[in-house]
């Protein structure tokens, strides 16, 4: 007889929607459950499911060179919705795969709404979910609720740690002043011509530098002040803080990209990618600040070609809660003090979009998996979604945990043949996204045999 019993799903972000659907499409019926629109939060404009707050960039696409194009390839395979919507609602974007922020959450929305076995309920889980609801996958993210997150932290006896994560501005593309800007990505990557580029000579970007460091800047509450940045996603003005050449190599690097109105490599660029399907937005890249509105329009107007921008969104600020996982969670995301609760997306200590719906499509399978009373495989290391997995569940550090981005690094290392080094380079990327997939497949045909 079928077990007719829900699992709940809290949060409908990128990891709660992909949760739900692999819990549907493994046959049990699930309740997502979405505090919007009744509850708001700081970052969120709308109540559409897997709203994107930040970036609209998936990040690079390239499955044999770059681990998180990887993830994305091994998530097709595993049949992630996420995946499936960004890849039909895509934009020009280089090597990387960027999404039509709005499109993609409609697409999210409607195909949840459109499986028979998922019930989306709207309004706020306040506190520890109900002892009736047998199975639950936390995927609140980083702005999880002040009652849930007093809720965990009253449960596991672990302070939870915060970072900040910046919003980047998004420009209105006809305000941009291309006599001075120019389409080109780097090293003529994709198609190509996927950014716009504006460019700065050495004057013009250490005035841009000095600016920023001068700048008006949103005060801090007291909880704020002691929450340290998340090192891959700094304001714009912090890196500038850093030291002078910072940003020129960092978001403003000018390499791969020559200037067509002065045939020469740029001293410092500033990119813009597209960020709707119709090209009427594009996206300050890697620009995410916490400068005041006022500030950042008359800063950002200093670059050339954005003299008279026109912005859609302007930049800021917003906390993301996560919980020190190598200590509470064990290696299927499961609470330790209270198994009923497994975790998923970036509360788990993970960083980014793909990642943060990679843990939710285990959290998905892995709930399945236990509610059918079947073995619950976790993918091999050797994988992106196996290491990223490893990583939060025991291979980092504990007293240092940190958020983490999917690379190489977290992969154990290539077998060598006895007595000869093994590949180096790109080819031991290559080589190691190559036994990764075929690994994954193994594991995936595992699993289709265990059920």
């Amino acid at each position: 007889m079928q077990d007719k019993r829900p699992i709940h799903v809290i949060g409908g972000g990128l990891a709660g929607c992909e949760a739900a659907w692999q819990v549907a499409q493994a046959g049990i019926p699930v309740v997502l459950h979405e505090m919007r629109p009744q509850v708001t939060t700081d970052a969120h404009q709308t109540d559409g499911l897997a709203e994107l707050v930040c970036s609209n960039s998936f990040r690079s696409d390239d499955a044999d060179y770059n681990a998180v194009g990887l993830l994305h390839e091994e998530m097709r395979r595993a049949g992630s919705l996420i995946l499936r919507c960004g890849d039909a609602t895509r934009l020009p974007a280089g090597g990387a795969l960027a999404v039509d922020r709005e499109r993609f959450s409609a697409a999210v929305t409607e195909a949840l709404a459109d499986e028979p076995l998922v019930t989306v309920e709207r309004g706020e889980v306040a506190g520890l979910p109900p002892p009736g609801w047998e199975s639950v996958i936390v995927a609140t993210g980083p702005l999880t609720s002040d009652s849930l997150s007093a809720a965990i932290r009253g449960l596991t006896g672990e302070e939870s740690l915060a970072f900040f994560d910046a919003i980047a501005p998004i420009v209105h593309r006809d305000s941009v002043d291309m006599a001075k800007a120019w389409m080109q990505s780097r090293y003529d990557k994709g198609d190509g011509k996927d950014y716009i580029n504006c460019a700065l000579d050495q004057a013009q970007y250490e005035a841009f530098v000095a600016a920023l460091r001068a700048a008006e800047k949103i005060e801090f509450r007291e909880w704020e002040a002691v929450t340290p940045y998340f090192e891959g996603c700094l304001p714009i003005e912090v890196m500038a803080e850093r030291g002078l050449d910072t940003l020129r190599y960092g978001p403003m690097k000018p390499v791969g990209l020559t200037n067509p109105h002065t045939d020469a490599r740029p001293y410092a660029v500033m990119q813009l990618r597209q960020d709707n399907a119709l090209g009427t937005l594009w996206n300050m890249v890697g620009f995410q600040t916490k400068l005041t509105y006022g500030e950042q329009k008359r800063i950002f107007r200093m670059i050339p070609g954005l003299e008279n921008a026109r912005f859609a969104r302007l930049g800021g600020i917003h906390r993301n809660t996560f919980l020190n996982s190598p200590k509470l969670l064990d290696g299927t995301l499961r609470l330790e003090r209270e198994p009923r609760l497994r975790f998923a997306g970036q509360i788990t200590g993970v960083e980014g979009y793909i990642e943060s719906a990679a843990i939710g499509l285990l959290a998905g399978r892995f709930a399945a998996a236990e509610r059918q009373g079947a073995a619950i495989l976790p993918p091999p290391q050797t994988t992106a979604l196996g290491a990223l997995l490893a990583h939060i569940t025991g291979g980092a550090v504990a007293d240092s945990f940190q958020p983490m981005n999917v690379n190489f690094g977290l992969f154990p290392p290539l077998d060598a043949p006895a007595g000869k080094r093994g590949p180096r380079g790109r080819e031991r990327k290559r080589a190691q996204s190559q036994r990764a997939l075929a690994d994954l497949d193994r594991w995936l045909g595992t699993r289709e045999a265990a059920e």
